[in-house]
This record gives C-alpha cells, structure tokens and sequence, in this order.
C-alpha cells in the first residue's frame, strides 16, 4: 500500500523543524513514496527549495518521483489584530494544516500567510484567524491537525459538544476537503482525541488520514532536535520537561517546552502502515490527498515596472550599453582594453539574465534621489 507524509516540518520551520529537504527526499525516494508535503509553522520560506528539490529528482519518462506539496501549519487565532493580552487572557493560538490543491490554493496559501505576518503578527507568531480561512479557503485541503489544532484541544478542554461543533465549522467550510489527522506516537491525549475523531469520521462519513507530525529525519536524530527546541526556548537540557508539550504557553517555571519522545521522525512507509494497521484506511487515503494535487510550477518570469526608453534605442539592453559607456567616459581618463572588456562581461550578463530593466530602474530612482538631495549609497 503506498503512503504519503502530509505533514513535515523542514528547517524553515524556525527553531523548531530539524529535517533537511534534500535528505527528505532521499529517504522518500529510497522508501518509493509518491509525494510529501511541507507544513512548515506559519511561514512558507522553504517552498521554493522544496519544489526546487522535487524537481532534480526524476523517472526516465520526465515525471518526477516525488510529488511536492506546499502547505503551511498557521497560527490561527480568535482575532487576528489582537496585540494585548495578560496572564489570564492569554494569546491562544491553533495549529492548523492547509494544503494547496492547484494554483488557486497555493496563492491563497501565499495570502494567509502574508497577512499572518502584516495583520497578525505578535511576538514570534505570524497568526491568521477563520474571518482569513472564510475568505481564502478556495483549493485548500484541510485536517483537524495535531494535538495543538482547535478541534483536538477542544475534545481536551472543552465539553464534546462544544467540540463537536468546532468540527463541524471546518467541515462546513472546506467539505470534501477537510480529512480527520490521525497521529500516534503514544502520547495518551492522542488516544483520547483519536476515539472521540474515529467517532466523529463515521458520524459524519469524513475520512481519515495518518501521518506523523515529522519534525527530524531519523529517529536517532530526536536528541539534536531537543536541542535545538532548547535554543529556541533559551533553555537547558537539564530543565525538566513540561507535561503538555502541545501548548508551548503553558509551560511552568521550571520546566521546559520539550517534544514527548523521539517519535516525531520520518517513518517509512511500513513503519506507519504497522502503526496503523487497525485503521489501513487512514494510510490509504493519503493517496486521495496526493491525487487531488496538482503539481505547481513555481518557475515564474521576472516581473519588473515597465521602462520608458528613450526614441533612438532598439531596447532596454541597447540603452543600458549607451549609459553605461557614458558613464565610463565619465569615470576614466581612457577606455583601455581592460576596462572595456569587464563592460563587455557585465553587460553580456545582464543581457542573459535579463536584468537590464532592472538596473534602468535602480539608475533611475538612485539619480532621481541625487537630484532632490537624498544621500544615496
């Protein structure tokens, strides 16, 4: 049966995420998985190199043999403009997985996740909130996520009526695209969420998918990642662990914020069929996920301003080579064989490149400060 991760932690995920994209791919490609997702904690920085990545690793007939697929764990909160909060009334912040299934998804993703960080932000959190997800959910996958997600920590905290209708508001919005997450790694809330969600999947007829909330590679690299959640959090090894490794705000003095074990690896694809063998369906519906994507090509044109050139010039590139030279009969006394053939490279690169609007542009506004007297450098 094949398997898919759908929820990976890369070393964009700050801090707090210890796998290198180049070796997830080696270990996808060497367990024969069909695709992995990155789900990096409310930013999108490695999605370039992730897809970038996918792409040097291909079958013979051109098809890549692991299918890239971006999403983002966000923030979510109850309001997102929020900036005040004291020890009672706490920033309480969700976790929450979303996929992009096409174009369409992925800039939304792009969407959310800017205004996490213009509108939302707050300490080291970029946030979003549902009046955001309400307005930008279109071609996004969603799940109930991990033990730090609003539907999970509302089957702990709260009645399961309130619950219950917590889930039933993703479900509302994203429908056949919302999927119950299925994670084990003997944590005891897990199984506690777990049954009341497997309920909830037959209620509801919502399908199920497993996955591992990966945040290192190896297994024998769990140590390197509680150090580096020691960084993050300033500090010691030696520091007890808190008990509730989910809300990183309700760590107590005296404990530290520490994942529960060093099961939160990449695991093969035997490896999480046998942790899931009394519900294979969950493994097998990765595969839906996986089928509903559509592979993004992140491969854009340079976008710049158009450039007015002036009458007498075939293009940009022409132009740029008259300043340019009219700058260096400024600048040198004589125009030696030297000078002319380090002209004659840099603008051959520029050419390729296809900067030469670019430094029409920056030569523009650089001369246009110069004349209203604002220090250039």
């Amino acid at each position: 049966m094949n398997y898919s991760h759908l929820h990976v932690h890369t070393q964009y995920s700050l801090l707090d995420g210890a796998s290198a994209i180049p070796k997830l791919f080696d270990k996808a490609i060497a367990d024969n998985m069909p695709a992995i997702a990155i789900t990096d904690h409310g930013n999108m920085f490695g999605v370039f190199q992730f897809v970038a990545e996918a792409q040097k690793h291909k079958n013979d007939d051109g098809t890549l043999k692991v299918k890239p697929i971006v999403g983002c764990e966000f923030y979510v909160v109850e309001n997102r403009h929020r900036r005040s909060f004291t020890r009672e009334e706490k920033d309480v912040r969700y976790h929450q997985v979303l996929l992009a299934k096409n174009e369409t998804g992925y800039r939304n993703l792009v969407k959310l996740c800017s205004l996490g960080f213009i509108e939302g932000n707050y300490g080291k959190y970029p946030r979003i909130d549902k009046e955001l997800i309400e307005k930008y959910h279109e071609g996004l996958i969603a799940t109930t996520c991990c033990l730090a997600a609003e539907v999970p920590r509302g089957i702990l905290r709260k009645k399961e009526s309130e619950a219950e209708e917590i889930f039933k508001w993703w479900l509302n919005i994203f429908g056949e695209d919302y999927y119950i997450e299925l994670q084990r790694h003997n944590i005891a809330d897990q199984v506690k969420v777990n049954a009341v969600l497997l309920e909830w999947a037959k209620k509801y007829k919502v399908k199920t998918i497993a996955t591992n909330d990966a945040h290192y590679v190896e297994q024998e690299d769990a140590n390197a990642h509680d150090i580096l959640l020691c960084i993050n959090t300033g500090e010691k090894q030696a520091t007890p662990k808190a008990k509730d490794f989910s809300d990183d705000d309700s760590v107590g003095r005296g404990t530290r914020f520490a994942f529960a074990n060093d099961q939160f690896y990449f695991k093969t694809k035997k490896e999480m069929e046998s942790l899931f063998a009394d519900v294979p369906e969950s493994i097998d519906n990765t595969n839906e996920i996986v089928d509903k994507i559509e592979i993004l090509d992140l491969h854009k044109e340079i976008l710049l301003p158009h450039f007015q050139i002036p009458k007498g010039y075939d293009n940009q590139d022409a132009y740029l080579t008259h300043i340019t030279y009219d700058g260096a009969k400024k600048r040198y006394k004589e125009i030696t064989p030297e000078v002319e053939e380090r002209l004659q490279y840099e603008l051959f690169t520029i050419k390729t490149m296809g900067f030469a609007g670019y430094f029409l542009i920056v030569a523009d506004f650089i001369n246009h400060g110069k004349d209203i007297g604002v220090f250039v450098g």
